[in-house]
């Protein structure tokens, strides 16, 4: 056995921060080096950050972050450094440097470029031809690939373990869904296993714009165990021994007992592992995955740090109803940004409960956060004396009016003192189109935007199981947007229970209505679920981006025509 002494660099680049991610890449080699590493590994794109969507398509771009990398492989000594970058050739190509010595020894350039969900790898990139060589780091023969080939059995691992690898890398930019950690694990398990050769896999962590990179970088033996395993949602560097296997003396066969790959050229880099003494050996961390609500929680907290301070914010403003939704939304910005970077806006009207404004102040005070009032009505009652709809009956158009005027002032505090407005809607809301265009979907990020309603008050119980913010009353009572006497939710929707289920199977799953009809659901449910879905995507088309925790959300993973007579 040989051992080979790993750094997992599971950092945070921003996109188009090339200088900055060059820093930040340059420090951890240093890290690396100072701890004996052999081997430091930083994730898929890492100079330039992911994904860089149209700066692809400036020359001057490509040509930047190839410099950054030069600056990165100049910072390099003993320890080999595989780090993520666009390679530009006949075409551009996602790729992975090799750097070692001061100098890039080998690219691997990306072979499966992913074009689904929120991928888009195929406008950008070309694909590279695979296994290309092994790198001879320590003794140990290192295949290298990007993300996207270690999903495919019969992709580039395969062919690297059958052409001598002993460990393969892969550097990563896989963004977040609840339950990713566990998808994950099975899949690189399996393909260790199946590839008889250990596995290091890294993660970036980070926010940028909707998605979140969630991290939890992995390592595995040549049998499929977990032996490492870096925290979710956060920044780490660790560094350990792992003890890699001579080749596998069985060559991988194919189907019909051909070999399945020759030998691969192999490009010496540094000299032979120091085997360390027992009790000096680096123990592989080992952290738990997160549970169903607080991976979400903290997933929805690192989107919103991030795009706050990435995009130049300091401060947000959110306006506080007294109901969950607000409620879940003020949390989350308190625990992400500090309480002091929040100011909650209480925007009554006329039919706002006394109960509301004290729920609202409550919150506030727990959260201790700036808290005001800022009554709509002399707007309202002004409005509608301008508008002639005094003295009539409160139809949709007066209801809107008041979420109206919510926004206007929500934007034009931001607007005086440069907060950022958060807007509060929920997955559900927004998939029936029960919001107001203009009204509380103005704002500049969408928080909760990819959470369910039941979701919603399971963060808010989780949540409060940490330390109890959200008052009882408030998650208590029934859902109202109290723009009229007596309002509640389910006057206009089907019980949140009952919706979320519905809206899951056919937004998320992709289910016609007779397919949803054929799975159990009512028929009359489904006749008016689909519709409201159907008729409110103008209005997602022109609602903020928020952070994607589903396997689907409203965003760049679905992007369904406004104008569709497909029923």
């Amino acid at each position: 056995m040989t051992w080979l002494r790993v750094a997992l660099c599971q950092i945070n680049p921003v996109v188009g921060d090339l200088s900055g991610n060059v820093g930040r890449v340059v420090a951890k080699v240093a890290e690396a080096e100072a701890a004996g590493a052999d081997l430091a590994v930083f994730p898929e794109l890492a100079i330039c950050g992911y994904p860089p969507e149209d700066l692809l398509l400036k020359p001057g771009f490509v040509a930047d972050n190839q410099a950054g990398l030069a600056q990165v492989a100049r910072a390099t000594g003993r320890c080999t450094v595989v780090v993520g970058f666009v390679d530009e050739g006949a075409d551009l190509y996602n790729a992975a440097a090799v750097c070692q010595g001061g100098e890039v020894k080998g690219v691997y350039h990306k072979a499966l470029l992913p074009n689904y969900s929120v991928f888009d790898e195929q406008r950008y990139f070309a694909p590279g031809t695979g296994a290309e060589a092994l790198y001879l780091v320590g003794g140990v023969k290192v295949g290298v690939s990007v993300c996207e080939d270690a999903w495919d059995p019969s992709g580039p691992i395969s062919a690297q373990a059958a052409g001598g690898a002993e460990l393969v890398v892969n550097i990563n930019a896989s963004p977040y869904h609840a339950g990713r950690w566990h998808e994950r694990a099975r899949m690189l398990a399996t393909r260790a296993a199946d590839a008889s050769c250990a596995l290091v896999y890294v993660n970036m962590v980070g926010g940028q714009d909707e998605l979140v990179f969630d991290g939890a970088s992995m390592a595995f033996d040549a049998e499929g165990n977990l032996l490492a395993a870096l925290p979710q949602f956060e920044e780490r560097t660790a560094v350990f021994d792992i003890e890699v296997r001579p080749r596998y003396r069985k060559r991988l066969l194919d189907p019909r007992g051909r070999h399945r790959a020759p030998e691969l050229p192999e490009v010496a880099l540094s000299a032979q592992a120091r085997r360390p003494p027992d009790d000096a050996r680096l123990a592989p961390p080992r952290a738990a995955p997160l549970g169903p609500e607080e991976e979400i929680y903290r997933a929805l907290v690192l989107g919103t740090r991030d795009y706050v301070s990435k995009n130049g914010f300091q401060e947000v403003v959110v306006g506080l109803s007294g109901g969950v939704d607000s409620s879940l939304v003020a949390v989350i910005a308190a625990d992400a940004l500090g309480p002091g970077a929040v100011h909650g806006v209480s925007l009554p009207s006329r039919y706002t409960s006394a109960a509301s404004n004290a729920d609202a102040a409550e919150l506030a005070r727990r959260l201790g956060i700036d808290y005001r009032t800022i009554a709509i009505e002399p707007a309202h009652a002004a409005m509608l004396a301008m508008l002639g709809f005094e003295g009539e009956k409160v139809d949709l158009a007066a209801e809107n009016l008041q979420s109206r005027l919510r926004g206007v002032v929500l934007m034009a505090l931001s607007n005086r003192f440069g907060w950022l407005v958060l807007t509060t809607g929920n997955k559900s809301e927004l998939a029936v189109g029960y919001s107001t265009l203009y009204g509380d979907t103005a704002g500049g990020f969408a928080v909760i935007k990819d959470v369910p309603k039941t979701l919603v008050y399971r963060l808010c119980r989780w949540r409060n199981r940490q330390g109890e913010v959200v008052p009882e009353e408030v998650l208590a009572k029934a859902p109202s947007a109290e723009l009229r006497p007596g309002q509640k939710d389910s006057d206009s929707l089907p019980p949140y229970e009952v919706l979320d289920p519905v809206l899951e199977a056919y937004v998320e799953r992709d289910l016609t209505a007779a397919e949803l009809v054929d799975a159990g659901f009512p028929p009359d449910l489904v006749e008016r679920v689909v519709r409201l879905v159907d008729l409110a995507e103008y209005k997602r088309r022109q609602s903020p981006l928020g952070v994607r925790v589903t396997a689907k959300a409203f965003g760049r993973d679905r992007r369904m025509p406004i104008t569709n007579h497909y029923r």
